[in-house]
């Protein structure tokens, strides 16, 4: 009941965020860097109220957090780094360890640290034998796994016995950095070497960063973003040149590259925006659970439609291994950023990650809901969305004005809204580091609006019911029950209403068309008094008739406060048939 109390109001609308609900409803507490940062703040609350007996955790729990363990159980001593399995480093297991016995809550700690699982079951099975020598000689020890890294109670005795490894100073240059100052007019660069000598780095390591600063510097001179003049004093004086969104930032090393590459994209492409996503992408880091989804799911396709076309099976998985994940204007990238490195050689210090996982929500028009279903990671929902807030800051913050298009302001727009209702936590960091994340400027109704972004709504809507179109077009009535169950349309009734849809028309067109406004209708009428929309999807056809639609309402609320659209009084068929309830 104490558990119950405390969770009111907390959101758990993803379907994580549902399962996390059950066990902290047991008193079973998750906490784990692939979580969204709500839920692990929630999880922090209720562990410093005493209110959870448990709580499973990944090494996360060791770093800055206040929370009372009287017991840590380590199931392994090696972790995962990103790359490959290893042993636990002193001072990760100290700090680990570390969390038990908190003062002012016990006056002792307990670690336990168990065996690998394999011996765990040898041991069990030498028990069960009751050391008769015939039942001895019978078991069959299990092996460790392939390349496995083991472990023992030697490892254990020496990371307690071990001194943590010393912490060292890392002071980082970055753009960002370099421009804050420059934006504030006179000579940055003094400014900028001031920082480092006032660092704590040891003097060989200040030496580098003067030159790093030197670099990023001339980076941005040459990226035509910083001009350097002598004035009449002699000082050198440093400037924006460029007219440069509110609160512009250089957030990532190769963004100087972004900025020379946007000239090679043409602004009456249709493709123009899509493709301006795919080059701020390629400048992200990589989510690494994300790709190998995306990668799963591309090779399974391939291996289904191989079978398909009888390709034998040590040559299907010959082929599969060149498989992989998106990569839009890879080509393009590779030659463009080898081109700039002949002109900015310390550009070669990075790379480029094509890759495509906001340009395919966009492309699929899925929303934050739908895209994790779509690849299957519950267990990550806290990776895409610090992703997706990466690739917001970057678009907004990066891509001066003269480049965006109407269509690239309502991608802005629409993922400022996903982040921030997905979870606001990460827009409250970023504001109360100073960061202003509007893509759009404050409603002028002030903060009492029942619309805190139109735009960025206009777009979420827009994009979840031409989600519906799309499937609907490949007869995915699964994937239709599933988006729709909750609003009391499910598989059945998209079964029934696609029968008779397919009994007059031959295909559910997906052209420019049937994506323009066109064939959505928006009634705002309500929106004041009941906080809703109504809106009418028109589904494109080969003849022309247009006679088929999804009509609901809008909830204003409970979307702006979610993580996708909520849906009341839904309907699907025929206009005709339908209209008088619209």
């Amino acid at each position: 009941e104490a558990v119950k109390e405390a969770m009111k109001g907390a959101q758990f609308s993803t379907a994580f965020g549902k399962t996390l609900k059950r066990l902290l409803g047991c008193g079973v507490g998750v906490h784990h860097a692939g979580m969204l940062p709500r839920y692990r703040l929630l999880v922090e609350k209720l562990a410093q109220q005493g209110l959870l007996p448990v709580i499973c955790g990944t090494d996360t729990l060791g770093v800055g957090i206040n929370v009372p363990i009287h017991t840590v159980v380590l199931t392994q001593l090696t972790k995962f780094d990103g790359r490959k399995m290893r042993r636990l480093r002193s001072r990760e297991f100290h700090q680990i360890a570390g969390r038990a016995g908190r003062s002012g809550f016990d006056t002792e700690g307990v670690v336990i640290a168990e065996a690998p699982e394999h011996e765990i079951e040898n041991h069990k099975a030498e028990v069960k034998a009751a050391g008769d020598p015939k039942k001895l000689k019978k078991i069959k020890k299990k092996r460790p796994p392939e390349n496995f890294v083991n472990w023992n109670e030697d490892t254990f005795n020496k990371l307690i016995e071990s001194v943590p490894e010393q912490l060292t100073p890392r002071m980082r240059i970055t753009h960002s950095m370099v421009l804050a100052e420059v934006e504030q007019g006179g000579n940055a660069r003094a400014r900028v070497d001031q920082l480092i000598e006032d660092s704590l780095q040891p003097a060989e390591e200040k030496i580098k960063l003067h030159v790093r600063a030197a670099e990023v510097l001339q980076t941005l001179i040459d990226a035509d973003v910083v001009v350097h003049e002598v004035d009449e004093n002699g000082e050198d004086v440093y400037s924006v040149t460029m007219d440069l969104p509110e609160d512009f930032a250089l957030d990532q090393p190769l963004s100087p590259f972004l900025l020379a590459a946007l000239e090679l994209l043409d602004p009456e492409s249709p493709e123009y925006a899509f493709d301006l996503v795919s080059m701020v992408e390629a400048t992200l880091e990589d989510p690494r659970q994300v790709l190998r989804a995306q990668e799963r799911k591309a090779r399974d396709a391939a291996m289904a439609e191989m079978k398909m076309d009888g390709v034998d099976y040590d040559e299907r998985l010959e082929r599969i291994a060149d498989v992989t994940y998106p990569k839009p204007l890879e080509d393009l990238l590779d030659a463009a950023f080898s081109k700039y490195c002949d002109a900015v050689p310390w550009a070669r210090d990075y790379y480029l990650r094509p890759k495509s996982v906001l340009r395919d929500m966009l492309e699929s028009a899925a929303d934050f809901k739908g895209y994790i279903q779509k690849l299957g990671i519950m267990r990550y929902e806290g990776i895409l969305l610090r992703y997706l807030s990466e690739a917001f800051r970057g678009l907004d913050r990066t891509i001066p004005e003269d480049k965006r298009t109407e269509q690239l302001k309502d991608i802005i727009a629409w993922l400022g809204l996903i982040v921030r209702s997905v979870d606001s936590s990460l827009v409250d960091e970023w504001e109360n580091a100073g960061a202003v994340l509007d893509a759009a400027p404050p409603d002028a109704s002030g903060a009492e609006a029942v619309v805190r972004d139109r735009r960025g709504l206009t777009v979420l809507v827009r994009n979840a019911l031409f989600s519906r179109v799309r499937m609907a077009a490949h007869r995915d009535t699964a994937g239709l029950g599933e988006a729709d169950g909750d609003w009391g349309f499910g598989e059945r009734a998209w079964m029934q209403a696609l029968d008779e849809y397919y009994e007059e028309h031959e295909e559910v067109l997906l052209d420019a068309d049937a994506r323009s406004k066109a064939y959505l209708m928006f009634d705002e009428a309500d929106e004041e008094e009941l906080h809703v929309w109504h809106v009418r999807q028109i589904f494109h056809d080969e003849a022309g008739d247009n006679d088929f639609v999804i009509v609901a309402d809008v909830d204003l609320d409970a979307t702006q406060e979610g993580d996708g659209v909520v849906f009341a009084n839904y309907r699907v068929g025929f206009a005709d048939e339908l209209l008088d309830e619209f």
